[in-house]
């Protein structure tokens, strides 16, 4: 190989990596939307790999625009029962991890201002590991009183009104009671995070500002390592100057759509201005309505997944 060719071939994936997604307001198709909310679809390639992705810009200051949560009270729903149920909200979206199991949350949910759902307290070390317990701090995103937005870390105790938040990092912590307290962590520096609406998920994606994926610490999948798999995703963020992005990538489409790895997920929140960034549940359970219509269609054979959480935009009365 001559040196030109070398150079080459060291620039093309950089180039790649760098190529912008292009995206085109499709408000006309999911009509009528207050003028602070927009919703945008890309069919680019994503890293040579056909894609559809859609996201959502909404302006948190607007009064006319109700920003929540629900939960299914033990049951689960699909987006468009939940459309129904919450009479014709403007945006419904899947958000939290759940058990199949029993319906239950995996991740915190806050509903006008709260606690209804709470984190994982605890996992059990597993094979030759001699730690009995780790205690993960998972990511979630809140949005207060005041419509400001927020991505942090949290610790959920049943016997707090508010959950604990980690602004700077996850914290990594283990022990050998199965129902930790807040001094089982570590001693850093938290505070009650006061949300009016907040709903969890995990890995961080971004935070302030650079991409900073916490997969391994807040202990998301230590056997399965899906970073790097193409699955469909569903995220959100929130920019500097106060919109709230709401985006879901389509996966498991063959030939139509491959789905995303949490970096290219991460790099097209990035790229969208979002300043902190979450990832929510994906797979099956990715599906965005707005006014009762799909944006991508979900990826189980049965159509939209039924779901114990939902996250909400409303016209607010």
């Amino acid at each position: 190989m001559n040196l030109a060719a070398g150079i080459l071939a060291l620039l093309l994936p950089a180039a790649c990596l760098s190529q912008p997604f292009h995206w085109r307001r499709v408000d006309t198709a999911y009509k009528p939307l207050p003028p602070s909310m927009h919703v945008y679809r890309s069919d680019d390639s994503l890293h040579g790999f056909p894609s559809v992705a859609y996201y959502v810009s909404a302006r948190l200051k607007d009064k006319h625009l109700q920003f929540t949560a629900t939960t299914g009270q033990g049951r689960r729903f699909t987006p468009a029962q939940y459309y129904q149920i919450e009479q014709f909200p403007l945006l419904v979206v899947n958000c939290t991890f759940f058990s199949f199991a029993n319906n239950e949350n995996l991740n915190l949910l806050v509903k006008d201002g709260r606690l209804l759902s709470y984190n994982v307290a605890s996992l059990r070390g597993t094979g030759n590991d001699s730690v009995l317990y780790y205690y993960p701090t998972r990511g979630a995103i809140g949005i207060d009183r005041k419509r400001r937005a927020d991505v942090a870390w949290t610790f959920t105790d049943t016997s707090r009104r508010w959950p604990y938040a980690f602004e700077e990092m996850p914290v990594i912590a283990k022990g050998s009671d199965s129902i930790p307290s807040i001094y089982d962590l570590q001693d850093i520096e938290w505070k009650w995070w006061k949300m009016r609406t907040a709903v969890g998920g995990g890995p961080v994606l971004i935070h302030d500002g650079r991409i900073r994926i916490t997969d391994r610490e807040e202990q998301l999948y230590p056997d399965d390592p899906v970073h790097g798999e193409h699955l469909p995703r569903t995220a959100m963020g929130y920019t500097r100057d106060g919109r709230l992005i709401v985006l879901v990538i389509q996966g498991r489409t063959p030939g139509v759509a491959a789905g995303a790895t949490l970096q290219e997920e991460a790099q097209l929140l990035l790229d969208l201005g979002c300043y902190e960034a979450l990832n929510l549940d994906g797979g099956g359970s990715s599906c965005l309505l707005v006014n009762g219509k799909e944006t991508i269609h979900p990826s189980d054979s049965e159509g939209q997944r039924p779901l114990p959480a939902v996250f909400l935009i409303k016209v607010a009365h």
